[in-house]
């Protein structure tokens, strides 16, 4: 029996509603987030959302999908991993 080993992860795209409701899709890890800012890395590099009252509404693991609710004041990216230990993820899961 042979199992398809071949990872292929979701584009990365952003869905911004307003400013209080953002989707993200192509979401590796979550590094790190609280109420004014969540760090994740995506299938295009690391993604750091700032804002306010900020929560994580929904994480699809199957298909990379994050759903944050709250007011976005910014949303940048950074070259490379972080680096800062492993993300939520990877300390769930073990990965």
């Amino acid at each position: 029996m042979a199992y398809d080993t071949d990872f292929n992860p979701a584009p990365h795209r952003l869905t911004l509603d307003g400013r209080d409701k953002l989707t993200v899709s192509g979401v590796e890890d979550v590094e790190r987030f609280d109420e004014n800012e969540i760090v994740m890395n995506t299938t295009d590099g690391v993604l750091i959302v700032s804002g306010e009252n900020l929560h994580i509404g929904k994480l699809s693991l199957d298909g990379g999908e994050l759903h944050v609710d709250g007011r976005v004041d910014a949303l940048s990216y950074e070259d490379g991993a972080t680096g800062r230990g492993g993300g939520l993820l990877s300390r769930l899961f073990g990965g």
